[in-house]
């Protein structure tokens, strides 16, 4: 009897510990990366090339926790982040940049923390891949997390569309109902005037949308070799080193850049009198496109102990851009020094979407107006004497 009930209250406890764990209540906890943005992720928005002002990129934080839920101290955070997968069904403004590599950078925080603004070109599901590991081996536990940032379509975009597509209802409706309506064939005729008429305005209607697609796709390309040619005839001022109060600093990457690939970029600053690194320089980065002076990425940190800093970064729009580095230098409390600014110029080679997306959205429109044109077939019409 003793047997049993020692073997019963066994079974119970074991049932009460599998609750526990199955609930999380009985779960270490694990070190963390945490996400915030400004705004918030309700309110992000993906770029608008037509905005009236220019648009500021949105604010990623990312703090790297420890068990206990306090911040990280002397960590290695690298982070790459990726653009939504490919839609062809539903592309977006920027077929060319979903599913690529948008970020990729690295650096080291004292406080477990990075912070970078960032333009999110497209709508979508983004996804930002997290690695942080201590710069002291063995100091804590590395972290590798998957987090993601979900950007809404501008409402904007939703409310054009459906104008439109009323619009192209409208038309079909109107076809059908004066096709289905009854006309008398003339002598001669294979069908009556107005239907005539009405297909022969449609086939125009036909030939002008392929004509646009077509024309469209020539212009986005000799667009580029225009920035290009412009580009090779007044280049853009270029400042990619300096030497000032004993250090050197340059600035060295890809001066071509397109659309849809990552370009990799690096910070050197040496000690010219040592010929050491000079590390622990405070900077800031900022990358802007020059035609309509936005800023697309921008960043700030410290190089480390090799005096360096590299990252990468895609240029989304096929524009000139520059990419600029300022350094706060302090050589003692009575000598200010003004900042120094390294600067170069990025010529981007846009791509034109493919020919099938463009088809793809011809096919959508056609086939609103075909939907009126079924519905407008049905209609009644007033009955003649």
């Amino acid at each position: 009897m003793k047997k049993t009930k020692h073997l019963l209250i066994g079974a119970i406890a074991l049932m009460a510990i599998a609750c526990f764990r199955s609930s999380g209540v009985a779960q270490n906890p694990q070190s963390t990366v945490q996400l915030t943005t400004q705004p918030t992720v309700d309110k992000l928005l993906p770029f608008q090339a037509a905005a009236a002002t220019p648009q500021s990129p949105a604010l990623l934080k990312l703090q790297a926790l420890n068990t206990s839920g306090k911040p990280l101290k002397d960590a290695r955070i690298h982070l790459s982040i990726l653009t939504p997968p490919q839609n062809p069904w539903f592309p977006t403004d920027f077929p060319i940049v979903e599913g690529t590599k948008l970020l990729d950078i690295e650096t080291i925080a004292s406080d477990g923390k990075l912070q970078i603004q960032q333009i999110l070109p497209i709508r979508g599901k983004y996804q930002l891949l997290v690695n942080v590991t201590p710069v002291v081996a063995n100091e804590f536990t590395p972290i590798q997390q998957k987090l993601s940032v979900s950007v809404a379509e501008n409402s904007v975009k939703w409310r054009n569309f459906a104008i439109l597509a009323v619009i192209l209802l409208l038309v079909g409706l109107a076809g059908g109902w004066v096709i289905g309506g009854k006309q008398k064939i003339q002598p001669g005729e294979i069908a009556p005037s107005q239907v005539r008429l009405l297909l022969s305005g449609l086939t125009v209607i036909a030939i002008a949308a392929l004509l646009f697609v077509n024309i469209s796709a020539e212009l986005a390309e000799s667009q580029t070799h225009e920035h290009h040619h412009s580009h090779e005839d007044s280049p853009l001022q270029e400042k990619p080193t300096i030497i000032n109060a004993g250090i050197k600093l340059e600035l060295s990457g890809d001066s071509h850049a397109t659309v849809g690939q990552l370009a990799n970029y690096q910070i050197q600053a040496t000690d010219t009198k040592t010929g050491k690194p000079a590390s622990n320089l405070a900077f800031k980065i900022e990358t802007t496109q020059l035609e309509d002076n936005w800023v697309a990425f921008a960043y700030n940190g410290k190089t480390d102990a090799k005096g360096n800093f590299a990252w990468g970064q895609q240029f989304f729009d096929g524009a000139p851009h520059r990419v600029e580095v300022e350094f706060s230098p302090k050589i003692n409390e009575d000598n200010k020094s003004s900042p120094l600014r390294l600067t170069k110029a990025i010529e981007v080679e846009g791509i034109a979407p493919p020919l099938s997306l463009r088809l793809i959205s011809l096919a959508y429109f056609t086939g609103i107006i075909a939907i009126g044109l079924v519905i407008g077939l049905r209609l009644p019409h007033p009955q003649t004497k």
